[in-house]
């Protein structure tokens, strides 16, 4: 009885916490918008690297799966299989297209189930796998993405 009092207490305070936490656009790397809005450059070559190496490095990658499956457990949990928060969409649509789109500089925002994707990619292949990747997130109903393929540039 005491362990299940102790899951819901652990469970409301991660609900709580990723409501305020995820209010701002979420990011695949330090260097993307800070929102959708922002108009958006060319990263240099050497950021584009440690972009590149942070997002493939086997710790990160596990540290994006686990927050993708920790979401989808909560969310299955409390029963709202489809019906997701903007933050969950916002977080999980970013943690798999930071996983999936190495050197990417993405930002997410989810609205109503409509999650827009603005910022840039170094190729065309990964552009084109933004919208199916968003929309394997459960209660991802629409796609808008606003991204232009740049390939890094060198500095100066």
């Amino acid at each position: 009885m005491k362990l299940k009092k102790v899951k819901m207490l652990f469970l409301s305070g991660f609900l709580l916490l990723g409501t305020f936490a995820c209010a701002e656009t979420a990011r695949t790397s330090a260097d993307a918008p800070e929102t959708t809005g922002e108009t958006v450059e060319a990263p240099d070559v050497e950021t584009a690297q440690e972009t590149q190496e942070d997002s493939t490095s086997e710790v990160r990658r596990n540290q994006l799966d686990a927050d993708i499956r920790a979401r989808e457990e909560r969310n299955n949990l409390t029963g709202g299989d489809a019906d997701r928060t903007d933050g969950d969409l916002q977080s999980e649509v970013r943690s798999k297209l930071e996983a999936n789109l190495p050197a990417s500089q993405l930002a997410v925002e989810a609205e109503d189930g409509v999650v827009t994707v603005v910022g840039t990619v170094p190729t065309q292949e990964q552009y084109e796998r933004i919208e199916p990747l968003s929309r394997e997130i459960k209660g991802v109903q629409d796609v808008t993405v606003d991204v232009t393929v740049v390939p890094a540039q060198p500095e100066g």
